[in-house]
């Protein structure tokens, strides 16, 4: 395809430009189109070592695991075997929760849609053995309820956890073997390592972190995340490519690259319907079972994004023309990276136009759209956002000066203080409504905030940004 091979000459022109302008160590990127696919990768692994990038590299897909784990959790669904509506004591009759009355109605289809309701970022490591995730199933007990079943969309990497417990209970093996025999194997992902001891036998990718708000990336002090956080994406790692033969398997109606059936059409369709809308926070439109789903001129898309110890990597899918593309980074200003490369190849090979993130306008710059121009906070807005909001990994709190301006400051706590993240300080301005525009960049964008809900006084009773964190205080 003569648009593939564009697309491959502009990756080989600019990637490694790309990632100098925004501190990314190292990259790389994996394309494919009617067949096709071409690769690109650039600059180094690590910066302690000055190993290069290939295209055969691993890096960690962190939450793009869960959308694997999803397709393993319908795969017993075409076997009979999961019920996605029974409640999943049917299955796991130790699930227990804060909230007993919660517990004995969330589903596994609630885990997979992220509605499940209680709190979901917990990173307990319960340990290396095969029975982790099991042992994971205890530190659940006292986390909070924050919404009833069902409520509303909150990111639930937990929820994950109890859908992996589901998936190696109905299997009656490991998760990791489960994931290996499944889906890996069957679909010839040769480059796909579960933990450290399968990664080191391969080149492979080393997260990068900034100590300080204005310091270099450094190497991370750990490779990887809890193993018993294993189906939520705390540690796979794959080359690109991997990754691109199980969007294949996505795109071909659920068929493995020899033609064998990996999962049915029917649950391949049935993970792209949207079961839940998000909130309007500049990600996506709604969300399925697993993936992401966004409704963009031009066409539908369907995908996922991840995050772990200093590494992130990107997933989008153009069904209707048979195109997909993964970007895997570790470390730096990753996400105008994903932004560009992304936006280009869906463009150009999909017709999708993505919608440029939001961003306040500088002050010597012409008024242009999608640029927002900074606005006060009107002061019945603030008054409602005004507040702590807390969860398991950080404390945010939003207060008003003395001038009247709306401020965010959010203090990691928890496995995120542990792992070095720096805390993070912004002005608020005026979006849309309830959504707040963040004037400070975080890791190069500016992500819209969300206030929704009433503790009953008229206040906003979560901050949302993708997870709902729960107001603590006035």
């Amino acid at each position: 395809m003569p648009e593939l091979e564009e697309i491959g000459a502009w990756l080989r022109h600019r990637l490694a430009g790309l990632l100098a302008e925004n501190q990314v160590p190292g990259a790389a990127v994996a394309v494919c189109a009617g067949g096709e696919t071409v690769e690109v990768a650039a600059g180094t692994l690590s910066t302690a070592t000055g190993v290069e990038a290939t295209t055969g590299s691993l890096f960690q897909i962190g939450s793009i695991t869960k959308v694997l784990t999803a397709t393993l959790a319908m795969q017993l669904a075409d076997e009979g075997r999961l019920d996605l509506d029974a409640p999943v004591r049917a299955h796991l009759p130790e699930f227990r929760i804060g909230d007993e009355r919660a517990a004995r109605r969330i589903t596994a289809r609630q885990l997979m849609c992220h509605v499940a309701g209680f709190e979901g970022d917990v990173f307990t490591d319960t340990g290396k053995g095969d029975d982790c995730v099991e042992r994971f199933l205890d530190v659940l007990h006292e986390v909070p309820q924050l919404f009833e079943p069902g409520e509303m969309f909150s990111y639930n990497n937990a929820g994950y956890c109890v859908l992996g417990r589901i998936v190696e209970v109905l299997r009656g093996k490991p998760f990791d073997a489960c994931l290996r025999d499944h889906l890996l194997t069957p679909l010839g992902m040769t480059h796909a390592a579960n933990d450290p001891y399968e990664a080191i036998v391969h080149r492979t990718a080393v997260g990068h972190v900034q100590r300080t708000p204005d310091g270099p990336y450094e190497p991370t002090p750990v490779w990887a995340l809890a193993r018993s956080n294993a189906p939520a994406g705390s540690m796979l790692a794959m080359r690109p490519r991997d990754l691109l033969a199980f969007a294949r398997m996505h795109l071909d109606g659920g068929l493995g690259p020899d033609g064998a059936r990996v999962l049915s059409a029917e649950s391949v369709s049935a993970m792209r319907r949207p079961q839940v809308t998000l909130p309007d926070i500049a990600q996506g439109t709604a969300w399925g079972l697993g993936w992401e789903l966004f409704d963009l001129p031009g066409g539908a898309v369907f995908g996922h994004d991840g995050s772990t110890v200093g590494q992130s990597a990107c997933l989008r899918v153009v069904p209707g023309r048979d195109v997909a593309v993964v970007i895997v980074a570790n470390g730096g200003r990753s996400r105008p990276v994903f932004a560009e490369i992304a936006g280009r190849v869906l463009g150009e090979l999909g017709g999708v136009e993505l919608p440029a993130p939001p961003a306040p306008a500088p002050a010597s710059a012409p008024i242009t759209v999608p640029i927002t121009v900074p606005s006060a906070v009107p002061s019945a807005v603030a008054a409602r956002c005004a507040g702590t909001y807390t969860s398991s990994t950080c404390e945010t709190e939003v207060s008003l000066d003395a001038a009247g301006r709306l401020w965010l400051r959010r203090t990691p706590v928890g496995i995120t203080a542990e792992l070095d993240e720096v805390p993070y300080r912004t002005e608020l301005a005026a979006w849309r409504g309830d959504v707040l525009l963040p004037l400070e960049p975080e890791r190069g964008v500016h992500a819209p905030i969300a206030f929704l809900g009433d503790d009953g006084t008229g206040r906003a009773l979560y901050l949302h940004d993708g997870r709902a964190d729960r107001r603590t205080s006035a």
